[in-house]
This record gives structure tokens, sequence and C-alpha cells, in this order.
């Protein structure tokens, strides 16, 4: 696609891609089935779904013989017979989804990511890069979406190839969701708690946003440094965030958040001392059954001395009448 306006690479930059989980779903299982542990080889597979202009929904997937030169970019082979007959087999099988673009497993940018973007252009005219890490190192989505455009420079010089970075969100359907939960539920550490898991996803997302922030500083610094060109989008994309946050300043916002965090500390102090209540009830009541078992494991026993004692003297009686008779 060959972007000569602002306005269209603007727009192409605003398009939406929607990846599904049963999408990540499949290409960790074709990573992990194809590539040894610890290497850096990387697969590539197709995308299927739906084009709707502002958005591309990602639904389905399947992956492609591929092989490359670590040494050598320029040298790769990707079996296109082989897309072609997997393709007309799932258009049998659901012909709402189409061939909408490529995958691979990166999990950055290649040298040979254009070249295999042309080749897929034969199948579809836009087609979408989506790089999927299956080893994410940091907390965040693990999927970035690419489409390959042409820059014309404003000096009249030749035009080049490159790639435009897309917006990225994962969805799912009720059914996926209803899997995900499922699959989430098995591989679940049975040695935690939930409040400990609920931690620990919360850490895991402040850090996942320390981490964009620190970012944006980094682009911030470089920007004000000369480093790097102002990009008016993104200047208006940090204006809208930081609009929308509170202003600690006003007495009337700072009494709101004093109370609401007052009513929360009340509420964990009365859950804590419901919890002391009910503890030491469960201790009472367990202290007052083992003394009733204490009490009657004592009755019994003395019952039990009282009937050898009555046996005895039965047995004496007994004795004695043949005594008498003998007499």
């Amino acid at each position: 696609m060959v972007a000569t306006t602002t306005e269209q690479l603007t727009a192409l930059a605003a398009t939406t891609v929607v990846v599904h989980p049963l999408v990540l779903l499949s290409v960790a299982d074709h990573h992990a089935r194809s590539v040894a542990r610890g290497s850096s080889k990387r697969v590539v597979g197709v995308l299927l779904g739906q084009d709707h202009g502002r958005s591309i929904n990602v639904a389905n997937s399947f992956g492609v013989p591929f092989e490359e030169d670590d040494k050598d970019a320029k040298t790769w082979f990707l079996d296109h017979n082989y897309v072609e007959s997997m393709f007309d087999m799932f258009k049998k099988v659901n012909a709402r989804e189409r061939m909408i673009g490529w995958y691979h497993t990166g999990p950055k940018l290649r040298a040979s990511d254009l070249e295999i973007n042309e080749l897929f252009k034969r199948f579809i005219a836009r087609p979408v890069m989506v790089i999927v890490d299956v080893r994410p190192q940091t907390v965040g989505i693990p999927t970035d979406a690419y489409f390959a455009v042409e820059e014309i420079k404003d000096d009249g010089t030749e035009t080049r190839k490159t790639f435009l970075h897309a917006p990225s969100a994962i969805e799912a359907e009720e059914a996926e969701e209803i899997g995900v939960e499922h699959l989430l539920r098995d591989i679940k550490d049975s040695t935690t708690t939930t409040l400990a898991t609920r931690v620990s996803e919360q850490l895991s997302s402040l850090r996942g946003l320390a981490a964009r922030l620190s970012d944006i500083q980094r682009y911030l610094v470089d920007v004000s440094d000369g480093k790097m060109p102002v990009n008016h989008q993104i200047v208006y994309f940090l204006q809208d965030a930081l609009n929308l946050l509170p202003d600690l300043a006003e007495p009337t916002l700072t009494a709101g958040f004093v109370s609401s965090t007052n009513d929360a500390q009340l509420v964990v102090y009365l859950s804590s001392l419901l919890r002391a209540v009910i503890a030491l009830h469960a201790l009472v009541d367990n202290k007052a059954t083992i003394g009733r078992a204490e009490l009657e494991e004592d009755g019994g026993s003395k019952e039990k001395e009282k009937e050898k004692v009555a046996e005895g003297d039965k047995e004496k009686d007994s004795n004695k009448k043949p005594d008498a008779k003998s007499t």
C-alpha cells in the first residue's frame, strides 16, 4: 500500500488490529513445537479474519513452513504453495475468514520482513504483520501490529519502504473467555491464595505502568534535547492523558479522597475485628467440645468399672452357693 499523504498515514496508523486469544494460543503452540528451547529462531504463519477498514479482526491462524539463514537475512524460504492449499481448506470450514496478513515470533522487526510482506501481497493487497512475543520480558500486550508503507520524502528523493506501527488489542468472544478461564484454572498454582494472586497481579500492572511512564519520559527528554523530531499526534495523546489526571490541589477532591480512604480503612478494621471475634469463638467452642468429650469418656470409664465390680460380686455369690449345698 503506497501512502502518499499524511492523512493516509494517519488513517492507517489509527487502524486497530484486534487479536483473539485463540490466535495467541495457536502461535505459542506453533513456536513450542517447532523451535527448541534457548533458540533464537522464529516461526511464521498466516492470519485469518475480517478486515473492516478501521479495524481488523484476527480470529484464526495457521503455521507455515519457514526457514532462514541466521547469518544472511536475505536468505529465507517460505512455502507459498502450502499457504494456498491450507487457505483453501480453511475456506471450506469457515468462508467468513479471509486471509488478512501474517505473523512471526520476532520478537523484533527483522531485515527480511519487508520481502516476506511483499510475498504475501500476492494473496492480499494490504497485509497486516503481527509480531507475537511468545517469551515476553515485560508486562503488557505481547502483540505489535505493522503495515508496510512507502515513505515519500519532502526533498523529492527516492521513496523507501518501511513499516508503520498500528495499535493492537486483545479481545475475546464469550466462548473464548470461558475457554481461557478454564485454561487458567488448570494451570493456576493451588498453593497461592486469592489475595496473594490479586496482589501479584496488581504489582505486575504497576510495573507495566512504570515501564510505560519511563518510555514516555525518555521520549520527551529526547525531543527536548533535539535527538528526536516532535510528533504532534503523540503530544496530543499525552495532553489528553494528562487532562484526565485529577487536580489534587482542589480541597473538595482532596477531602473526597480522604473520605474514601477512611471508609476503606474502616471496612478493613471491621473485617479484622470480625475475623478475630470469629476465631476466638471457634477457639472457645473447640475447648468446650473437647471438655464435653473428656467428661463423656470419664463417665464411660466409671460405668465400666461399676459393671466390672458388679460382675465380680455375682461370681463370688455363684461360688458360695455350691459350697453351701455340699455341707
